[in-house]
């Protein structure tokens, strides 16, 4: 597994994971593909790479990005203030429970402090498996309602 800063000629591969990061829970259907160019998700990838925060890790397996952690600062679902940078991590669904998503974070959070910022922020389904992975790496629950969690995570 490779893992490295995704290039400036590889943006679009951002919809695509904004589709895979969508929380679908067991049981339940996928919604539609085009759900991704709603205001609320375009958010995630339109213009990446102009904003001073955007910044995306990805994971590259036999030449081909299986996954994709990236933050920037916007008005999205984990929100907290304009000085936060706001993630999102996504991985193929072949890819996920063997340690790459937690390398990918990990990597991420390194990245955002090296920039300069104090923390990081972002939403999660509280039904979602991934809450374990964020707890683990340091995020703390700031806000919730009976669905979801935002979380923050500082860097000391």
């Amino acid at each position: 597994m490779i893992y490295r800063k995704l290039r400036p000629d590889e943006t679009d591969l951002l919809r695509d994971f904004v589709y895979e990061a969508i929380f679908v829970p067991e049981g339940a259907a996928p919604p539609p593909r085009d759900i991704i160019f709603r205001p609320e998700l375009a958010v995630y990838y339109e213009h990446f790479g102009t904003g001073p925060a955007d910044v995306c890790i990805v994971a590259e397996a036999d030449g081909c990005v299986i996954g994709a952690a990236w933050a920037r600062i916007m008005v999205d679902y984990g929100h907290v203030d304009d000085h936060t940078p706001s993630i999102a991590i996504a991985l193929r669904r072949e890819y996920r429970g063997q340690g790459t998503g937690t390398q990918l974070l990990s990597r991420l959070l390194m990245e955002i402090s090296r920039m300069g910022y104090r923390q990081a922020s972002l939403s999660v389904q509280k039904a979602n498996a991934a809450v374990h992975l964020y707890e683990r790496a340091g995020f703390r629950t700031v806000r919730e309602d009976e669905a979801e969690q935002i979380m923050v995570c500082s860097f000391s």
